[in-house]
C-alpha cells in the first residue's frame, strides 16, 4: 500500500504540473501575442504621411485662393490692367510677377495671355477705396470751397499740361549728331520707363495716331493755338485720328518702338504736322507756365 501510494502521488503531481505548465504557457503565449497584435492594429503606420499630405494640400489650396488671374483682351496694356484690377505696385509689379510669360518687353502683351494678379490684388481695391474716402474727407474738412475740386487738375488753371509728369530731360533740343537726318535733335527726350502715361499738352484734335517709321508708334495733335505736338516711340495708343482731346488727357503710353536705344518719350512742338517744322519744345512749355526739369 505505501508503495502504491507513492506511485500515485507522483502521477498526480505530474498531471497537475502539466496542466499548470500548459495553462501558464498558454497564457504566456496567447496574452502577449494578442496584446501586441492589438496594439499594432490600433496605430496605423501611414498616419504621419496622411497628416503631412493634408497640411500640404491645405497650404496649396490657401495659396491658390489668394491669387487671381486675368486674361488679356484687345486694347489692354499693363498700366490699364494694373489700374482696373487694383494691382498693388502698379504695372511694374504686374510685369515683375508675369515676366516669365510676357518676356523681356512689357509692351508686347497680346489677347489671350493669362496674367497672375498676385495675392495683394484682392485687398487693393478696398485699400484704395478707403484711401480715396479718407483723402476726400480730409480735403473737404480743410478746403471746402469749389476751387478744391479742380485743384487736382493743374491743366485746368492754364489750359496746358506737361506731356509726362515728373520726368527728367534726357537728350535736349537741337543737340547735334549724325544719328539724326537733320543733323540735330528735333525734339526733347523725356526719360521714362515703358508704360508711363502720356498727356495732351493742350486741347486739340488728333491729326495722326499710328506707325511713324523711325518714330515708332506716334501721335500728332493739332493744338487749339495752331501749333502741333508730336509724341514718338509709344508702346500703346489711347487715341485715334480725328478725335478731340483736352489738356491733360491720356493719349498713349511711353515705350521703345522705332529707332531707339531705350524707352523714352520723344516730344516735339511743330508749326506744321510735318517733320522739319520744329520749334523749341521746352521754351514752348515754359511759355505757358509749365516747369520743365
Amino acid at each position: 500500500m505505501p508503495a502504491k501510494g507513492k506511485h500515485r502521488r507522483p502521477k498526480a503531481q505530474r498531471f497537475t504540473r502539466s496542466i499548470a505548465v500548459a495553462g501558464t504557457g498558454g497564457a504566456a503565449l496567447a496574452l502577449p501575442l494578442l496584446g501586441a497584435t492589438g496594439a499594432h492594429a490600433a496605430t496605423p503606420q501611414s498616419a504621419p504621411e496622411k497628416v503631412v499630405s493634408q497640411v500640404v494640400q491645405k497650404k496649396a489650396a490657401a495659396k491658390s485662393a489668394t491669387v487671381r488671374h486675368y486674361t488679356v483682351k484687345a486694347g489692354d496694356y499693363l498700366s490699364k490692367i494694373a489700374h482696373d484690377q487694383h494691382v498693388s505696385g502698379g504695372w511694374k509689379k504686374l510685369y515683375a510677377d508675369n515676366r516669365a510669360v510676357i518676356g523681356s518687353d512689357p509692351s508686347l502683351i497680346h489677347p489671350g495671355l493669362k496674367l497672375a494678379l498676385g495675392k495683394e490684388a484682392a485687398t487693393a481695391k478696398t485699400s484704395a477705396s478707403s484711401a480715396v474716402a479718407k483723402s476726400s474727407t480730409k480735403s473737404s474738412a480743410t478746403k471746402p470751397s469749389a476751387k478744391t475740386v479742380t485743384a487736382a487738375k493743374p491743366a485746368a488753371a492754364t489750359g496746358y499740361s506737361l506731356p509726362v509728369a515728373g520726368a527728367a530731360v534726357g537728350t535736349g533740343y537741337h543737340v547735334a549728331g549724325s544719328m539724326w537726318s537733320s543733323g540735330y535733335h528735333t525734339g526733347v527726350d523725356f526719360v521714362v520707363p515703358t508704360g508711363t502715361s502720356l498727356k495732351a499738352v493742350a486741347s486739340g484734335t488728333v491729326v495722326s495716331a499710328g506707325w511713324g517709321g523711325a518714330y515708332g508708334n506716334q501721335v500728332v495733335i493739332k493744338l487749339h493755338d495752331g501749333y502741333y505736338a508730336q509724341y514718338g516711340h509709344l508702346s500703346q495708343l489711347s487715341v485715334s485720328a480725328g478725335q478731340t482731346v483736352s489738356a491733360g488727357q491720356q493719349i498713349g503710353l511711353s515705350g521703345a518702338t522705332g529707332n531707339v536705344t531705350g524707352p523714352h518719350l520723344h516730344f516735339e512742338i511743330r508749326t506744321t504736322p510735318n517733320y522739319g517744322s520744329d520749334v523749341d519744345p521746352v521754351a514752348y512749355l515754359r511759355s505757358h507756365g509749365l516747369a520743365v526739369g
